[in-house]
């Protein structure tokens, strides 16, 4: 027996004075609302209603018990009521997690036009580089960068992505352009990256990856940090586009080695599930795709 089923046609019952009358009102047959009641009354271990051929009343447990059940009733479709809001009306706190720099640089502009939009909303915005779990950290929707691994996420393209070397103009002119890959080795280059990664550079010739080999002179986890070294002369480094996008615009850096850059890389958001979606997270996911150009490289 459900029991909220049950307390709705007990309610119905009380309310219309007869079997019949709630059956009509509930969608179901005078012997279902029979049943309900009986089980009902049963689980209680009291009589709610005293039948007769003619009418339909409350005994002395089924008042009280009729007062206790509509407040019951009623705080259940509050509830769903609530429930059903977050759905179609953005409200609450949307938590979201991004990479730091591309967070910083375009994440949080958008945070901060989206909470305009919604001011029923607060907003955590959570800037990391490391891969986090949505769901056991409570975060509604995440920023990330590259080919996703398989998962149950729902995921949303938004963007792509390139890596891209660059340098500054007077380190090009003193030192020489390089027109291939294996021209990188006889350059000074800038790792930034993980400390640990290997400063292997890849670029795509003929269709096929190639590798080349560098020690770099400077290793900085930092991309502000490796490409303020780039603009100051120091040499050829690998980042991502939008990373370097201020220096290119303004002229301290160009783009070398464009004609073997690998394929792009999709920006995606990725939240747990598309089902039920809440409103706050639709809603930030088109405000997204209606105002920016997360396309770099």
């Amino acid at each position: 027996m459900d029991r909220l089923i049950a307390m709705e046609a007990f309610v119905a019952v009380a309310d219309l004075r007869g079997f019949a009358p709630a059956a009509r009102k509930l969608g179901m047959s005078p012997s279902g609302v029979t049943r309900l009641i009986a089980a009902l009354e049963e689980r209680l271990g009291a009589r709610l209603l005293q039948r007769t051929t003619r009418s339909v009343t409350l005994t002395d447990v089924g008042s009280r018990y009729l007062e206790r059940a509509r407040r019951i009733l009623g705080d259940v479709e509050e509830a769903e009521s609530s429930a059903e809001g977050e759905r179609t009306r953005p409200g609450g706190r949307l938590v979201i997690s991004a990479p730091v720099g591309f967070g910083r640089l375009h994440v949080s502009p958008v945070t901060s036009a989206y909470l305009k939009r919604y001011p029923e909303v607060s907003a955590d915005l959570r800037l990391s580089d490391r891969m986090i779990n949505l769901v056991e950290e409570g975060v509604d929707l995440a920023v990330r960068i590259g080919h996703l691994p398989d998962s149950t996420l729902v995921a949303r393209h938004v963007g792509e992505m390139r890596r891209i070397v660059v340098a500054s103009k007077a380190y090009l002119a003193a030192r020489g352009v390089p027109e291939t890959p294996a021209d990188v080795t006889t350059h000074d280059t800038i790792h930034f990256g993980a400390m640990t990664a290997a400063p292997d550079w890849r670029f795509v010739r003929d269709g096929l990856e190639v590798r080349v080999a560098s020690t770099p002179r400077f290793t900085t986890n930092s991309a502000d940090a490796a490409i303020q070294h780039a603009e100051q002369g120091g040499g050829l480094t690998w980042v991502l586009a939008y990373q370097a996008a201020a220096s290119l615009k303004a002229g301290r850096l160009q783009v070398v080695l464009a004609e073997f850059q690998k394929p792009v890389l999709p920006i995606h958001i990725v939240y747990p599930t598309s089902r039920l979606l809440s409103a706050k997270v639709r809603t930030f996911v088109d405000l997204v795709t209606e105002t920016t150009d997360w396309r770099f490289g």
